[in-house]
C-alpha cells in the first residue's frame, strides 16, 4: 500500500466541496431512478400500457444499472473519475429530461435504460472519488453518508413528485428531475477536480501541474517529477481479468459473494415488507409505515457504522452488522406478535442497511487506484443479480402462502452468510493490502 501523501491532516474546504457535490449527485440519482415508480400508474394510463409492460420498464432500468456498473464504471480507471462522472451526469440528465416528452413505449424503454447506464456507472465512480479525497480515519463515515444520499433521494422524491404531478402531470416529474441533474454539470465542472491519486498515475508535465494545483488548494506542498514517477510505477492495468488474477482473486470473489447475499435480503425486504405485514394481519397504512421504519433505519445504521469505523475495523463492523441483521430478522419472525412492529423493522434496517453501505467502503479499500472503479463497479453490478433473485424468490414463497415468519427466517440466511464472508475479508486485509490507499 502506497503511503497516503495526497491528503492534508485536516479536511480542507476543497474536500468538503467534493463530498457535498457527490452527495447532491447521489440524491438526484435516487430521484431520477425512482421517478418511474412515482409516475408508473399515470404513464400506464396515458401510453395504454399493460402492467407487464410497465414491469419491463422497471427491469430495463435495473439492467442498465447493472451494465453501467460492469462495463462503463471501469472507464473511470482509464480516463479519470471526474471525466466519467461528467459524462454520466449529462447522460442521466438528458435521458430523464427527454422521458418527460415521450409518447411511445420503445422510446420510454430506451431512455430508462440510458438513465440506468449512467447511474450504474456513476455510483462506482463517485465511491472511488470520495474514497480518494477522504482521510482513512473518516473514509467509512463519509462514503456511507454519500452512498446514503441515493436512498434519501428516492425517499424525498416521493414528496416532491406529488405536487409536481398535481400541477404538471407525470411529464413534469421527469422534466424537473432531469433539469435538476443537468444543473449539477456546471457545479461539477467548476468545483470538483480530478482525484490526485488518479492523476499521479498519469505522465507528463500537465499531470504534475494539475496535481500541484489541487495540492495547493489543500495547502499541501508541491510534488516533484520524482514523486509523480513513483505514482506511475503503480500497476496501471485495469482489466476485469486482473480482478481474478492471483493477487486479487480471493478478495474479489468474496466481495462479489458478500454483495450478492446482501442484495438478496435487502431487495426482498424492500419489495415485500408491506405485503408481508398485511398478511400478518395489519392494515394497509400500517404496512406502508412499516416499510418506512425499515428504510429509516438505514440512515441511522449508516451513521452509526461510519462513526464506529473511525475507531474499529471496518470489515469487522460490517460483518457484525450483517450477522446482527440476520439475528434480528429471526427474532422478529419468531416473536412477531410480541415484539413492536416498527421498532423491530427499524432495527433490521439499522443493521442490514448499515452493513450493506459499509461494503461500499470496504470495496474501495480492497483495490489500488488504477483498479478501484473497476473493482467497485463489478462488485455492485454482479451483486445486483441478488436484487433480482431476492424479490423473485420472495414472490414465489408468498404465492405459496408462506407466512412472514417463514419468509424472514429464509431470508435471514443470506444476511448471516454475508456476515461470514465479510468476516473473511477481515483476514484478507491482514494478509494483503492495496498498493496506494
Amino acid at each position: 500500500m502506497e503511503k497516503q501523501r495526497d491528503l492534508p491532516e485536516h479536511i480542507s474546504w476543497l474536500q468538503y466541496r467534493v463530498f457535498i457535490i457527490a452527495w447532491l449527485l447521489n440524491v438526484l440519482d435516487g430521484f431520477d431512478i425512482t421517478s418511474m415508480a412515482f409516475t408508473a400508474q399515470r404513464i400506464q394510463s396515458d401510453l395504454a400500457l399493460s402492467a407487464a409492460e410497465v414491469g419491463i420498464v422497471f427491469s430495463t432500468t435495473l439492467a442498465g444499472m447493472m451494465m453501467g456498473a460492469l462495463f462503463l464504471a471501469p472507464l473511470a480507471d482509464k480516463f479519470g473519475r471526474r471525466n466519467v462522472i461528467l459524462y454520466c451526469v449529462l447522460v442521466i440528465g438528458l435521458s430523464v429530461l427527454f422521458t418527460g416528452f415521450v409518447d411511445q413505449y420503445h422510446f420510454l424503454l430506451m431512455l430508462r435504460f440510458m438513465a440506468g447506464l449512467g447511474v450504474g456507472s456513476m455510483l462506482a465512480s463517485i465511491t472511488a472519488l470520495t474514497s480518494e479525497y477522504t482521510p482513512p480515519t473518516y473514509r467509512a463515515l463519509l462514503i456511507g453518508i454519500v452512498t446514503a444520499a441515493y436512498p434519501l433521494g428516492a425517499t424525498l422524491g416521493g414528496f416532491v413528485a406529488v405536487p409536481i404531478m398535481a400541477a404538471y402531470n407525470w411529464q413534469g416529474v421527469f422534466v424537473a428531475a432531469g433539469t435538476a441533474t443537468l444543473t449539477m454539470l456546471m457545479a461539477l465542472y467548476i468545483w470538483v477536480p480530478e482525484s490526485v491519486q488518479f492523476l499521479r498515475t498519469q505522465r507528463g508535465q500537465a499531470a504534475l501541474d494539475k496535481v500541484n494545483a489541487i495540492r495547493a488548494l489543500m495547502k499541501l506542498s508541491p510534488l516533484t517529477d520524482h514523486d509523480l514517477q513513483q505514482g506511475q510505477n503503480i500497476d496501471k492495468k485495469n482489466s476485469v481479468l486482473q480482478l481474478l488474477g492471483n493477487e486479487y482473486r480471493s478478495r474479489t470473489l468474496r466481495l462479489w459473494t458478500c454483495f450478492f447475499f446482501c442484495f438478496v435480503t435487502l431487495y426482498f425486504l424492500m419489495s415485500w415488507i408491506p405485503k408481508l405485514v398485511e398478511m400478518a394481519g395489519y392494515d394497509a397504512a400500517t404496512s406502508i409505515y412499516a416499510a418506512s421504519a425499515f428504510n429509516g433505519g438505514a440512515v441511522v445504521g449508516i451513521l452509526i457504522l461510519g462513526q464506529m469505523a473511525t475507531r474499529k475495523s471496518l470489515e469487522m463492523l460490517v460483518a457484525g452488522f450483517l450477522v446482527a441483521a440476520g439475528l434480528a430478522m429471526c427474532l422478529f419472525s419468531l416473536f412477531v406478535e410480541q415484539l413492536p412492529l416498527f421498532a423491530s423493522l427499524f432495527v433490521v434496517g439499522v443493521t442490514l442497511q448499515g452493513g450493506f453501505v459499509g461494503l461500499y467502503s470496504v470495496s474501495a479499500k480492497l483495490y489500488q487506484t488504477s483498479l478501484r472503479a473497476t473493482g467497485v463497479g463489478w462488485a455492485i453490478g454482479l451483486g445486483r443479480f441478488g436484487a433480482i433473485v431476492g424479490p423473485f424468490v420472495g414472490g414465489l414463497l408468498i404465492d405459496a402462502q408462506a407466512t412472514l415468519t417463514v419468509n424472514f427466517i429464509i431470508f435471514a440466511i443470506p444476511a448471516f452468510l454475508a456476515g461470514v464472508v465479510a468476516f473473511s475479508l477481515t483476514k484478507q486485509q491482514k494478509r494483503h493490502s492495496t498498493k496506494d490507499m
